[in-house]
């Protein structure tokens, strides 16, 4: 299929024709640079902010900054995602969002540049959630405007691979600038030089003067936000299995910092770059694996199967961490992980575009998906930070002959094993996608 013109096309129509090359190169580009923004801080910097002002308490002030910032996400992801829904601009429904989030997402990284106390370093993080999750409702939903089904396994891999380089160049610029301000300077460029291409020709379509949504009434905006699990089951389910392997993977990833340091074993000054290392190799493993399962799925027509087996195969990384706790154990759950979350982001991402209620509503519909990245976020340094303060106090980390062993740290990737699979069982339950 051949691309059309966006003056040819209708903003709510469903795509029949695939958008050009360049359209997803540029996209692709604007994803790396948002991913960057999210994972430079989550990865490193914030940690390592909440280290230098905190001393001692850094699990709890990065515990309370990361909730605080996932919980604006939270709200912002599906709001800004109805405003795009619903802009008349133009210039389209997702470009201004996009240019508008890239700068915003920058200014607030400069401020997290330059925060000396944990008010400033909330302010700063909750800014960035705030922007960056504009950019990535009017992203995200710029993909079922302009793709057609058949081909979202595929771009949806490419847009994987975007998110890893994404995280591994942000926590790249994290380590390798040497200090907390330069890191955040030089992630805050990136984002917005890398947002430019997509800037330029975002192939955006208007919404025609029939296609423009009725005048806002703030009562019937509350209102859509809840998408009704009776009305729309299977968009229920893919809510429910996207939460559950989110918190999986988020209680897995939030303190591998301080387990390298605590229960590895590895200093202070080496862990920035053995975080750098686990990244590479997941990153790696993804972009060898994403692409080529989405493409799979498109040609079998199948979601379900794959969503299910990433699922399961992300799980066991987190209980090798559990029940390996040494550095080469790490490095195979890096692997693993790579495996099942390359599969999961390319091949779930096509199955939710095929269960949305509606296309006037995408971003929104997709914001609300979103919160179930979200959400872990929220809930998953609580409780990771109450585990381990609850089974340390009991257990703590225990050592014979030279090997450690935290027992808080292996209950926590042991929750976090559970809770993907159970997120996994749950994919069974949708219906309408094979």
């Amino acid at each position: 299929m051949t691309a059309t013109s966006p003056a040819s096309r209708s903003a709510l129509a469903e795509p029949t024709t695939n958008p050009p090359g360049r359209w997803i190169g540029a996209i692709t580009l604007a994803s790396i640079g948002l991913w960057a923004g999210f994972f430079g801080p989550i990865q490193v910097l914030l940690a390592q902010q909440a280290e230098e002002i905190a001393g001692d308490d850094k699990k709890t002030v990065l515990a309370v900054v990361l909730g605080l910032g996932a919980f604006v996400s939270v709200v912002c992801n599906p709001v800004f995602g109805a405003f795009s829904d619903r802009t008349t601009l133009r210039a389209g429904r997702r470009l201004p969002w996009v240019a508008g989030g890239a700068v915003g997402g920058a200014l607030s990284l400069l401020l997290l540049a330059v925060a000396d106390n944990v008010v400033v370093m909330a302010l700063g993080w909750c800014g960035a959630q705030a922007t960056l999750n504009a950019m990535l409702a009017a992203v995200t939903a710029t993909v079922p405007d302009q793709v057609p089904v058949g081909e979202r396994g595929r771009v949806g891999g490419i847009l994987a691979i975007a998110q890893t380089v994404g995280v591994v160049g942000g926590t790249g610029i994290a380590s390798a600038t040497g200090s907390i301000a330069a890191g955040y300077a030089v992630t805050a460029a990136a984002l917005v030089l890398l947002a430019l291409p997509y800037c330029f020709d975002s192939r955006d379509v208007p919404l025609a003067a029939d296609e423009r949504p009725a005048p806002f009434d703030r009562r019937a905006f509350v209102r859509s936000f809840w998408v009704s699990p009776r009305e729309h089951p299977d968009f229920a389910w893919a809510w429910i299995t996207r939460f559950l392997v989110n918190l999986g993977n988020a209680l897995a990833l939030l303190y591998l910092l301080y387990y390298l340091q605590d229960v590895i074993g590895v200093d202070k000054d080496e862990a920035d770059d053995r975080v750098f290392v686990l990244t590479a190799i997941y990153a790696a493993v993804i972009i060898a694996t994403t692409v080529v399962f989405g493409a799979w799925s498109d040609r079998s027509g199948k979601r379900k199967v794959f969503v299910i087996w990433s699922g399961v195969v992300g799980a066991m990384a987190s209980l090798l961490l559990a029940v390996g706790q040494s550095w080469p154990a790490a490095l195979a759950a890096a692997v693993l992980l790579g495996v099942g979350y390359g599969i999961y982001t390319s091949v779930d991402f096509a199955l939710i575009t095929q269960v949305l209620p509606g296309a006037a509503d995408r971003a929104k519909d997709l914001g609300v998906i979103n919160i179930a990245n979200a959400l872990p976020q929220v809930f998953a340094p609580f409780i990771a930070a109450l585990i381990l303060l609850v089974v340390e106090a009991a257990g703590g980390v225990t050592e014979t002959d030279g090997d450690r062993f935290s027992v808080g740290y292996g209950v926590l990737y042991a929750v976090s094993f559970l809770v993907a699979i159970l997120g996994s069982v749950f994919v069974t339950r949708i219906r309408s996608v094979p």
